[in-house]
């Protein structure tokens, strides 16, 4: 039984496709995990920097998936089409959890930013509240439409860019190279050790570059426009990252920084003013809820095509409309996991679900590219595929047991769940059935 295709009116074009990307990616990252880096210190530009290269690889790597497979439903179908449907099933449920538990880093991050008007969302109930408000707003938006959702994020993405070049230029007139120097390593680790250790909540800020490649088949023309999107998005996200992160640290130093719920509006306000670091602090909530907008209709897409191979209950994927059942049950799980995972303080709370969802999303990233490597016909994109692998085994591994380990938990239950009842092929979803 076919797909029914999407309207062609339906679909992205690569511009629009491409500032779901860099908007995907250019959010939260940027305007949080300074403060959740600064144990590193500044040392962490030579994180941004790795991250920053093995982020274009594993954009090279989608690019050339989105050429061998354009017809590929998303993540797990790349996965499917090189490595079988069992590693399909994993990928799916690996990258739809990802989605949900990092759009709830997303909300916290914009409650932290709403925390410069509102102190009171500094204290852990309220922030809570918060989060479920911001959760429930965002799938909204996506219960509209994806091309809703898509246009918000890339409206947010203008908005967001905006304090940033601000706050770039305020590090440019107030930087100190004494401040830069003396948060370089706070905890007297040398770089062969802080780097590595950094890399999984570095990469947080390149969860995205997968993005057009989830969406490809809502892309106009996913052959060629899924790689100019994702390796567009990925160079605008490494150039911010980089000046952005140089001008934090040069200006405030690690140990007032780490006590930050909004660098960058506090960056700003040191040097130009209240007012003017106020409009940043409102900027960012904008672009943090413009990117939970993104990442929530990822998701969907992810569980809407996990629904497609037979992977999730048909009600996520019947119809050229994503079912309603799909956000709802998306809004429900991830108002669960905002509320079991609340800590003390926002940041304690964005670092635990960061690192996390990094770890999950390296190990989807991993499997696209031993994918690759399969279905390759030429030495180049083997080459793209086993540098690729390469980067997000060395991610993985180095990272902090506690994020490892609910990872591997995941896949041992997701495992279970094959053998016990996903090992008989499923029977297609019917597009054109009505949705539950």
């Amino acid at each position: 039984m076919t797909h029914a295709p999407i309207e062609d009116r339906n679909k992205l074009g690569w511009g629009l496709a491409a500032l779901v990307v860099a908007g995907n990616m250019i959010g939260s990252g940027v305007y949080l995990l300074p403060a959740t880096l600064a144990p590193v210190g500044s040392s962490s530009v030579v994180g941004w920097g790795v991250a920053g290269l093995g982020a274009v690889t594993l954009a090279l790597v989608f690019a050339a998936l989105g050429r061998l497979q354009p017809d590929a439903d998303g993540l797990s179908g790349f996965a499917e089409r090189g490595l079988g449907r069992f590693f399909g099933f994993q990928t799916a449920l690996a990258f739809w959890t990802a989605c949900l538990v990092g759009n709830v880093a997303i909300a916290v991050a914009a409650t932290g930013y709403l925390g410069f008007f509102f102190p009171v969302l500094k204290e852990p109930v309220a922030a809570t509240f918060c989060n479920l408000g911001l959760i429930w707003l965002t799938t909204g938006a996506y219960i509209l439409g994806a091309r809703t959702a898509s246009r918000f994020a890339a409206l947010a993405l203008a908005i967001g860019l905006v304090p940033i070049v601000v706050a770039v230029a305020a590090g440019v007139m107030a930087f100190s190279g004494e401040t830069f120097a003396a948060s370089w390593s706070p905890s007297g680790n040398s770089l062969a050790e802080s780097v590595p250790a950094s890399l999984a909540v570095i990469f947080w800020a390149f969860l995205g570059v997968e993005s057009a490649a989830v969406l490809s088949a809502r892309v106009r023309h996913p052959a060629r426009d899924v790689g100019r999107a994702s390796i567009a998005g990925v160079l605008l996200a490494s150039l911010v990252y980089v000046a952005a992160s140089v001008a934090v640290f040069g200006v405030i130093p690690a140990g007032v920084l780490a006590q930050s719920s909004s660098p960058y509006a506090d960056l700003t306000a040191r040097v130009f003013g209240a007012s003017i670091g106020a409009a940043v602090a409102a900027a960012a909530v904008v672009k943090a809820v413009g990117t939970l907008s993104g990442w929530v209709m990822l998701g969907g897409e992810t569980a809407r095509a996990a629904a497609r191979h037979g992977y999730l209950p048909s009600g996520f994927g019947a119809g050229d409309h994503t079912p309603i059942a799909n956000p709802l049950l998306g809004g429900a799980i991830m108002s669960v996991v905002a509320v079991i995972s609340g800590q003390p303080t926002l940041g304690g709370q964005f670092g635990m679900l960061v690192g996390v969802t990094s770890v999950l999303s390296l190990v989807v990233y991993g499997l696209c590219s031993a994918s690759l490597f399969r279905l390759a016909r030429w030495t180049r994109a083997r080459g793209v595929a086993a540098l690729g692998l390469l980067f997000t085994s060395a991610a993985v591994i180095a990272a902090a047991p506690g994020y490892i380990l609910p990872t591997a938990i995941f896949f041992v239950v997701t495992t279970g769940i094959w053998f016990a009842f996903m090992r008989k092929p499923a029977v297609p979803v019917d597009p054109e059935a009505a949705p539950l």
